[in-house]
């Protein structure tokens, strides 16, 4: 590691010329004495990061100076004159801490050590109600979302919980997005999930239980340690994982309206330096949907329209497992083995009925039905080391592999105004294996500067086929057309390597980074397009500058990355894979990576029990990846009927554009009711897809509001709204869409168990609807899917597990919560 000291001590250079700036230039009075000292969370002995920490002259509270804590949650004022001062330390979620310090010549610093922040608790008729860690917990590159604490996810998935997260929206077929762009990385524990972020089938984030989540991390503009892939930011779920002595754990059953119902069990037991950990979660739903579609376009000057209505019933079963050990090893080592199997079963049926006109007049019925078989492996294996004589230096390493097999049948079959009654099926079978490594160390450089470096390597293979088959005329069997059916081939390999250096001087905390990543996709679609390969090396720089001001409650911060969008096996291989009879969607070999520049300046202070956090930002996107729909003249030909056929896909063309504002207000408004409003204003444009008119643009924005209750010391409340506004894409407009959720948690048993209770969207105002046009096409499609949901459930904490005894608001950063 000693090759990259003089690029450390070339940093540490820039950091003393920022320190010549006049915003930096302090008085100093015969800077002689210092005091440093770690602030830790009294609850849990974990750091507690970015909290404000000022010296006040003893004898007239006179500011002094001032700084925030590190990561780790150490902190250090020097160039204090001597004489006796006050320490005063403070953080969102925690009680205010004071120390009196006397500098003399004889002892001109002060090492305070381990000084413990206690959570802030409540006075309610005479009980205590005691507060946990702070539902948001700010660090330089990051926001924590502790999630445990929320009511509205109660018998929901992942899914549920990205709902209520700052800067996130999930739209209402499970994709999630961050500030409008849907191109995001999905980490599980730090590590990537092959099976949420391929698009092979199944989607991982509704196999993970919203109860065995413990906290989310937003990184909406990710530093040179995180991958380059997500231009939209990258989302870290924390899965629980106890490791208190002895038995504990939890048992939950949740049943909801219309026949859904999950269960789950998790359990852990530590003894000595041997941690052993599983949970089994169980989930068997049913929901239901209506849609209709209207298509226009034009033919060999003729007029066509296709007017489809639609009913459809989701049946979906899921089983998945965590099994795994913690292991201290001597000298500060650890190892952790986890293994997590999921199983997904999934029966998709309806009926259509299509109603043509232009060509041909008519009437078609018709029944379908969608079958996934979903199964899929992770496993993992992870190393640990610190050193006791040196704070803060850390090794780790971890190897990963994610096995995933899929099966998908799509059939379908007229049932009525045509002659043609024969059902057809479309199978695919999917079958990806990927493994990766990465190593990363982190060396400290005195008390207030460190540097990381790392490196990451990943190879996945994918191989499946897709099958188009026919029933035959004269009997119930089925004949395979070999014209429509594929084989294809997909790998890729990516290595990176990344440095960042990390300083603080006085009221400023200083990070940049490099990172370099070399990508090698190739593929092939047998009976399709032949092979093809993209090979690119790409460098990666981010920076972040943060200030506490004078104000010890208020701290700005400013950043800039450089990231990338691969497009994904889905996107590249050009088999098309059939929604139903009239409507596809298609990948493009020659579609290649877009890139984004991303800033962003954030705002945050604390106002008594209040809290205010205000961000603006801006991402500039090249070679933009766009979602485009086209009428499929051939198809239409040859198999349309009178009807239209339509493909979905990908392409690059010109420049995308979003910039706006963020803010979120967290305040109690008396000891018993809580409130966080948070929303957020911004403009996107879109380079225009027929390529002869104007950029489109849309101001849009979103507004999320929770009210927090606690009407007797058991009982919790919580009632939230949701509304997102208009958008536009490419081709077409998004409708806005808003809902109501209420949820409620009465502790039982002296608090061995609680009941809880939530109805999603109260009001059922939750539906899709989006518009689409071209030059010889336009579109309306509406999708209202079963939102009102009411969901009763019961949990049983085992061991020194309790439930989450006060519910801690979080400061939203205006992402909504659903839709986009």
């Amino acid at each position: 590691m000693t090759s990259f000291l003089p690029f450390g001590r070339a940093l540490q250079g820039l950091g003393f010329l920022a320190m010549l700036s006049p915003l930096a230039a302090t008085a100093q009075q015969q800077p002689t004495g210092a005091v440093s000292g770690i602030l830790l969370d009294q609850a849990n002995n974990q750091p507690v990061p970015f909290a404000n920490v000022v010296v006040l002259r003893a004898q007239d509270s006179t500011f002094v100076a001032g700084t925030a804590t590190g990561e780790n949650g150490g902190f250090a004022l020097e160039k204090l004159g001597l004489g006796s001062y006050l320490v005063k330390a403070s953080a969102i979620g925690y009680q205010g801490l004071r120390r009196s310090v006397t500098l003399t010549t004889a002892a001109p610093t002060m090492q305070l050590g381990k000084l413990k922040l206690a959570p802030t608790a409540t006075q309610l008729s005479g009980v205590t109600v005691q507060g946990e860690r702070a539902a948001v917990q700010e660090s330089l590159d990051k926001k924590v979302i502790n999630v445990e604490k929320d009511l509205s996810t109660v018998g929901g998935t992942a899914v549920n919980v990205l709902q209520n997260v700052p800067s996130v929206t999930v739209a209402a077929d499970g994709t999630v997005s961050m500030r409008g762009s849907s191109n995001i990385t999905i980490l599980i524990d730090g590590k990537p999930s092959n099976a949420a972020n391929s698009g092979a089938g199944g989607n991982r984030l509704e196999q993970i239980p919203a109860s065995a989540i413990e906290r989310v991390e937003v990184v909406t503009n990710p530093s040179a340690r995180y991958d380059a892939a997500g231009a939209g930011g990258v989302l870290n779920i924390i899965l629980k994982k106890q490791k208190k002595d002895g038995w504990n754990g939890q048992a939950v059953a949740n049943v909801g309206t219309r026949d859904k119902y999950n269960t789950s069990l998790s359990l852990n037991r530590r003894t000595g330096k041997l941690n052993m950990f599983g949970s089994l979660d169980l989930r068997n739903d049913q929901y239901r949907s209506r849609m209709w579609s209207d298509q226009y376009t034009t033919l060999e000057n003729q007029d066509l329209r296709t007017y489809q209505t639609g009913n459809n019933l989701r049946h979906s079963k899921n089983y998945s497992g965590r099994f795994g050990f913690d292991y201290t090893l001597p000298a500060n080592q650890s190892l952790t083995l986890t293994v997590e199997p999921n199983m997904n079963r999934g029966y998709n049926t309806g009926t259509q009925l299509a109603t043509l006109s232009g060509a041909t007049n008519a009437r078609i019925g018709s029944t379908f039905g969608v079958t996934e078989d979903v199964d899929n492996i992770d496993s993992s294996i992870d190393y640990r080391r610190t050193w006791d004589e040196h704070k803060g230096r850390e090794l780790t390493a971890s190897a990963n592999y994610t096995y995933l097999n899929a099966d998908l049948v799509i059939a379908q079959r007229n049932t009525e105004g045509t002659a043609d009654l024969m059902e057809w099926r479309q199978l695919l079978h999917v079958d990806l294996d990927a493994v990766n490594g990465q190593v990363d160390y982190v060396h400290p450089l005195g008390e207030k500067a460190r540097f990381d470096v790392g490196l990451k390597g990943q190879y996945q293979t994918n191989s499946g086929t897709d099958d188009f088959l026919r029933q035959q005329s004269d009997g119930p069997g089925f004949d395979r057309l070999p014209d429509r059916s594929y084989q294809y081939t997909f790998k890729e390999y990516t290595q990176a390597g990344y440095a960042t250096y990390q300083h603080e001087i006085g009221k400023w905390r200083m990070q940049g980074g490099l990172r370099a990543e070399y990508t090698n996709t190739s593929g092939e679609v047998l009976n399709g397009t032949g092979p093809f390969q993209l090979e690119y090396l790409n460098l990666f720089p981010s920076a972040t500058v943060a200030r506490t001001l004078p104000s010890a409650d208020q701290r700005v911060q400013v950043s800039y990355s450089r990231r990338l969008n691969r497009p994904n096996f889905m996107q590249l291989l050009a088999f098309p894979l059939y929604q139903d009879q009239r409507t596809y969607r298609i990948g493009d070999p020659t579609l290649r990576p877009e890139y984004v520049n991303a800033f962003e300046l954030g705002h945050q202070i604390t106002l008594g029990q209040a809290s205010i956090t205000s961000t603006l930002f801006y991402r500039q996107i090249n070679n933009a990846i766009q979602r485009l729909v086209r009428v499929d003249t051939t198809a239409t030909r040859l198999y349309g009927a009178g009807a239209v056929i339509t493909a979905q896909y990908n392409d690059n063309f010109g420049q995308a554009t979003s910039y706006g504002a963020e803010m979120s207000l967290n305040q109690p408004l008396a000891k018993w009711w809580r409130l966080t409003a948070s929303g957020s204003l911004f403009q996107n444009t879109v380079t225009a897809a027929t390529g002869n008119e104007a950029n489109r643009r849309v101001v849009s924005g979103t507004a999320r509001l929770m009210n927090s209750f606690t009407p007797t010391p058991k009982l919790d409340l919580q009632l939230t709204g949701n509304y997102r506004a208009a958008a536009v894409t490419a081709q077409g407009r998004i409708a806005p869409v808003g809902s109501v959720d209420v949820a409620l948690r009465q502790r039982l048993f002296n608090d061995r168990a609680a009941v809880t209770l939530r109805v999603s969207d109260l009001f059922n105002t939750q539906r899709n609807r989006t518009e689409s046009f071209t030059e010889n096409f336009r579109a309306t499609y509406y999708n209202k899917w079963e939102s009102r949901v009411g969901y009763l459930g019961f949990s049983w904490y085992l061991g020194s597990n309790k439930p989450p005894k006060k519910i801690e608001n979080q400061p939203q950063g205006g992402g909504g919560g659903f839709g986009g």
